[in-house]
């Protein structure tokens, strides 16, 4: 198997990438989400219960509670994170030297922090996925940076210590859990779009925040959204077990496929940084060779001489074309691809039960995990082959006492996701070893390993439900209240924001598919715009004179649930079609009752004072600075600025790296040095600094 270390490195900068947005994109919403006059504001979550200093951070981890230190409330404590993060983050993504293990645990805590107070409008499974890759991104970084080298003559990177590819490994697993859960719990939810093939249908018009490519994919022909409904099954469930395959090749197809599937997610659909960041997690299927480092070296490919490796030659392509094969029967079989030459198009449906699949997933779980712990088996006994290739007794102390370190730091949390993954399929979780139990039990709130399964259920098959805000001065003559991002406005088209998430419009997304008061948040929403708090406002216009009561706060505020679908092909001007379905929140001015005792209901009456502010403070006025200057830009074009700026320089450091031009044949030649006997024996050894971190040792001579 190839090395491993650019991988890692393009793991570690996209890491680094999606931590910078996910930042930044939380720094631009704070004030309205959480100050002391936004929707739920930050505060009402860090009440100290009396507990040690010690015990309260471990039951809560959020270094919020040591901002009062700072003359800072929670609020302002939440923008200094954002800020040091989107600035820790841009330094690691440019400089290599950052990339350093305790970068990445900064970034780690610092989201946590955040993680523990952001209440409903963090708890989306991307938050914990990028948690869980944040925490493995502080495993798999360096103490020390060492230069990216070659691969020795006969494989294995020079360079490279014994229990480097451990912690990688298990951004593969993670992978593979992401993906294959989602695949599964699309079919256990029982989903009608789904077991009939006809979500995709439906979903380009109801997904959260559509873009205007979603709207020419919702009028592709019927039987190509069939398709490639059966096509996201084949990507999702049966792909992600080769990720563990021995074959090279057939890896790197199910890495081309998973990169198929989140670029055309991206193209459809604005889910910030989430289909970035798994993205990133594909990086682990790769390896140095394909990424070019060993340019030149597979070009003439000797046969091997011992008969096993020529066998093993020889059957690989026949394997991977037999691997192949299966998909494609399987996928055929499976969902009785039919060819209608008259009509040009290809019929689909599914073929099999639920009953059988309940049957194949409670067959399948735990051989999964056996296939992950057989990978992991493998990438251990690897590990301390390479530690046994080690000279130097201080140097295979030193390498021996990180090879425990992490070799143990993996299994466990191995074992730890254990628990989650296995999740969806009841059974299986009930045999699980109550071992593994007890360890996630006890690791649970640190968000080191989670459950996943995107999109189970497909809603809005009657229609998009969309919730619609309104405002009136007399309770008669009502205004829409029009936001950024979300659809509303018929006439404009869908808005593309990725990687920004604009929370406020992802839970009005969700708020829509049930009653208001599934969404206690909604009360504290109309609360602050009947008091028009600029910081909410902000949310749902960044520029203020867009909203139509800028000047004065309604007097009254109610909201209506409509039904919207995607405009015919034909129409001019027009994006959407909307009928009006009911009621969503009663009228209510500040002081109603109703209004009142639904404050009270949630707990959204914070009668307590907010803890002062100091405003004398150096760190304070800092804060009021940045925000008055970042204020009037909107979250998608500071991301859109910070990226520009990332590319910008990227091109000026290119420029400015000294650039040797090639050897010519002559110094080739020359350099080359003269083989002796016993020197293809020497040079299949790699030398003693390829497994030390960051120390050298001259090579011996015999």
């Amino acid at each position: 198997m190839a090395g491993s270390r650019l991988p890692q490195q393009l793991f570690l900068q996209g890491v680094a990438a999606v931590f910078m947005f996910a930042f930044a994109s939380l720094y631009m919403q704070i004030p309205g989400l959480y100050g002391a006059e936004g929707i739920l504001p930050a505060r009402r979550t860090l009440r100290p219960q009396g507990k040690g200093r010690w015990q309260q951070l471990w039951e809560m981890p959020t270094l919020l509670w040591e901002v009062p230190r700072l003359g800072l409330d929670t609020a302002q404590g939440l923008e200094l994170l954002s800020l040091l993060g989107t600035l820790l983050a841009l330094g690691a993504l440019l400089l290599r030297p950052l990339r350093h293990r305790l970068t990445y645990l900064l970034l780690w805590a610092a989201y946590l922090s955040a993680y523990q107070v952001g209440q409903v409008f963090l708890y989306f499974q991307w938050d914990s996925l990028l948690l869980e890759t944040g925490f493995l991104a502080v495993l798999v970084a360096p103490l020390r940076q060492t230069p990216l080298r070659k691969q020795a003559p006969q494989g294995g990177p020079t360079g490279a210590t014994p229990h480097e590819d451990l912690p990688f490994w298990l951004v593969r697993w993670l992978l593979f859990r992401l993906m294959f859960a989602s695949g599964v719990v699309k079919l256990t939810s029982r989903c009608p779009a789904w077991w009939g093939l006809t979500a995709l249908t439906y979903h380009y018009e109801t997904q959260c925040l559509p873009t205007p490519a979603a709207w020419f994919a919702h009028h592709l022909p019927v039987w190509l959204q069939r398709l490639s409904v059966a096509a996201t099954f084949l990507i999702e469930i049966a792909v992600p077990p080769l990720f563990f395959a021995p074959l090279r090749r057939v890896r790197l197809a199910a890495f081309y496929s998973q990169v198929l599937l989140q670029v055309l997610i991206i193209i459809t659909g604005n889910y910030n940084f989430f289909n970035l960041l798994t993205l990133v997690l594909c990086t682990s299927l790769l390896d140095d060779k394909h990424l070019g480092v060993e340019r030149g070296r597979g070009r003439r490919t000797k046969m091997p001489t011992s008969w096993p490796k020529a066998l093993l030659t020889m059957l690989a392509p026949l394997l991977e074309l037999a691997v192949y094969g299966l998909l494609a029967y399987g996928t055929t079989h499976y969902f009785s691809l039919e060819m209608d030459w008259e009509q040009r198009a290809i019929h689909s449906r599914t073929n099999f039960t639920f009953h059988q699949f309940s049957q194949w997933l409670k067959a399948v779980t735990l051989p999964t995990m056996w296939l992950g712990g057989a990978s992991l088996t493998w990438e251990l006994l690897t590990a301390l082959w390479r530690w046994t290739q080690v000279r130097g007794w201080l140097w295979k102390l030193w390498s021996a006492v990180q090879l425990s370190i992490f070799g143990m730091a993996t299994v466990a949390l191995f074992t730890v996701s254990l628990v989650p993954y296995s999740y969806m399929e009841p059974g299986t979780h009930g045999r699980l070893w109550t071992g593994a139990h007890r360890l996630f039990g006890a690791v649970e709130h640190l968000q080191l390993a989670n459950s996943y399964g995107l999109f189970r259920r497909m809603t809005g098959l009657g229609g998009r439900p969309e919730v619609v805000l309104e405002g009136s001065y007399d309770g008669h003559h009502w205004t829409e209240i029009e936001f950024m991002y979300k659809p509303g406005n018929t006439s404009r088209p869908p808005p593309i924001v990725t990687p920004h998430q604009p929370r406020l419009d992802w839970q009005m997304w969700f708020a829509a598919l049930g009653p208001h008061t599934h969404s206690p948040w909604f009360t504290g929403l109309v609360l602050r715009l009947l008091q028009g708090q600029e910081s909410v406002i902000r949310l749902i216009q960044n520029d203020l004179t867009r909203y139509p009561f800028h000047k004065q706060p309604p007097t009254y505020v109610r909201a209506q649930r409509y039904k919207y679908w995607f405009s015919p092909p034909g129409e001019q001007h027009q994006w959407w079609h909307r009928q009006w379905a009911e009621q969503f929140f009663p009228p209510v001015a500040l002081g109603d009752p109703t209004l009142e005792t639904l404050l009270a209901q949630f707990g959204l009456q914070d009668k307590s004072p907010p803890r002062p502010r100091s405003t004398s403070s150096l760190l304070p006025q800092a804060l009021h600075w940045v925000r008055t200057q970042l204020s009037p830009l909107k979250a998608p074009t500071l991301l859109w600025g910070l990226l520009a700026a990332v590319g910008a320089i990227r091109v000026v450091q290119a420029l400015l790296a000294p650039n040797s031009p090639p050897p010519s044949r002559e110094e080739k030649h020359k350099a080359a040095p003269k083989k002796e006997p016993g020197a293809a024996g020497e040079q299949a050894t790699p030398a003693p600094d390829s497994c030390s971190s960051g120390a050298r040792t001259p090579r011996r001579k015999k």
